[in-house]
């Protein structure tokens, strides 16, 4: 036990206290008290009753009535360090309540009290220095996230916006602050396509007509809890030059592909050709049927592959009629396994029909490969305002956000036989047509296709 502790001087404190109660009782009940009772009763003839005629009870009662006033004042003097201790904590944790935590308090104590004083004012140093270092690392992030092309949004649960940076300022309100306005609001000012996407919840891949021309934009969105309360995440990233990029990188692609499947049939054509030229000087024409044969089965083959590039390239203007919805899903349901979410609506659709039920084919097609149940492949139709709304869904698991990037690309897929033009041929007949095709993933599982089509 240190000389200087608590405990120490407590217990001194006590022992004095004791002894003064010990004193005070003798004194009342042995001497001196009751011998100068005696006296003033003998000498100055008063009558008083000596503390002996009181017994213990009256001494104990006088012992207390004495001992009060002391007990408080020695009480005092021993709490007095702690209640300062425990104002000057009330202080300091007031302070880290407000987010100062610059409070210190100056004691030079060598008991319990003064290590816990030290231990506060270097808990206090090490959150000023954590503070420091976090509003560094928050300046270092904001010089990042303000200056990235990707506009971001933060909102708070009631659609508030949180926080935005300058690409997100210069997409919803021409370079002014979004700090506070509604969400809502500023989606009213983007095209339908987009609004459409950010309020459905879900991350999207869609092109929509901006300043004059098409602007592909790929959505995210994230909810979590930030300091115990809802917020959601937007991110809309520009993905129109990384596209031309990737377009280019495709095409380049594709020519190594094509002049290696042009190699791989015309080197042995050129052979069996001159093998052929050969029996028929030789005279073995018995021989020449079946090096024919071979020629026109690699024909073929070449001509398929070729026919195949050729129908994304060179695909015809659509017609679009009106369209009786019962024989066109009649129609349909012979091609392709799908269930009808829903009825189809009452006027007829306005479209060229071969070209979109090319398109729905391969989307139903694709939802069955995704892996998800074949029940699950569900073909929605409706009417909004001018414009008709096709959707076909799945409960596979989806698209990571690389391939959502670059799935409505020419020749790009993830199938190891794929030809990667099913979505790319999908997105160029919508397009045609003058509308959009999204891809989104389905927040209980799942891929999400929409196409949108102009009305008559």
């Amino acid at each position: 036990m240190r000389l200087n502790s608590l405990q120490l001087r407590l217990t001194v404190w006590l022992a004095v206290a004791g002894l003064c109660g010990a004193l005070v009782y003798a004194g009342i009940t042995q001497w001196p008290l009751p011998q100068a009772l005696a006296w003033a009763r003998s000498d100055l003839g008063l009558t008083w009753r000596a503390p002996m005629q009181w017994h213990v009870y009256g001494g104990l009662l006088a012992t207390v009535l004495v001992l009060l006033p002391l007990a408080f004042w020695l009480g005092a003097q021993v709490m007095a360090p702690v209640r300062r201790l425990l104002r000057a904590l009330e202080g300091a944790v007031a302070s880290y309540r407000d987010g100062d935590f610059s409070f210190s308090i100056a004691a030079d104590r060598r008991d319990e009290l003064g290590d816990l004083i030290r231990m506060h004012n270097a808990l206090g140093q090490t959150l000023r220095e954590q503070r420091q270092q976090l509003v560094q690392r928050e300046l270092l992030l904001d010089t990042v996230v303000q200056n990235t092309p990707v506009a971001l949004v933060l909102t708070s649960g009631n659609g508030r916006v949180a926080y935005a940076n300058i690409a997100a300022r210069h997409l919803f309100n021409e370079g002014r602050s979004l700090n506070g306005l509604d969400f809502g609001e500023l989606l009213k000012n983007v095209p339908e396509a987009l609004r459409r996407a950010a309020e459905s919840g879900e991350d999207a891949l869609l092109t929509v007509e901006m300043d004059g021309g098409e602007e592909t934009f790929h959505l995210s969105q994230r909810a979590f809890r930030l300091y115990g309360r809802p917020h959601r995440l937007h991110l809309f990233r520009r993905m129109t030059r990384e596209l031309s990029r990737q377009e280019v990188a495709t095409w380049k692609r594709v020519i190594r592909v094509i002049s290696h499947e042009l190699n791989n049939s015309l080197a042995p054509i050129s052979s069996l050709a001159h093998s052929g030229a050969e029996l028929a000087r030789r005279g073995q024409p018995e021989r020449l049927p079946g090096v024919f044969a071979t020629i026109g089965e690699r024909a073929r083959h070449l001509h398929g592959f070729i026919a195949g590039y050729a129908s994304f390239a060179k695909l015809p203007t659509p017609q679009p009629a009106p369209i009786a919805w019962p024989a066109f899903l009649d129609g349909l349901a012979l091609h392709c396994r799908f269930t009808l979410r829903g009825q189809p609506p009452a006027e007829p659709g306005w479209f060229d029909a071969a070209q979109v039920e090319q398109v729905l084919i391969n989307l139903v097609k694709n939802a069955h490969e995704s892996g998800g149940p074949p029940e699950g492949v569900t073909l929605a139709l409706d009417v909004i305002g001018r414009e008709l709304r096709i959707e076909v869904a799945d409960r596979g698991p989806g698209m990571s956000e690389t391939v959502l990037a670059q799935a409505l690309l020419p020749f790009y897929s993830t199938k190891r036989s794929g030809t990667g033009l099913g979505l790319a041929l999908a997105r160029e007949i919508v397009e045609a047509h003058g509308g959009r095709i999204a891809l989104a993933n389905r927040e209980d599982g799942g891929l999400r296709v929409t196409l949108l089509l102009p009305q008559h």
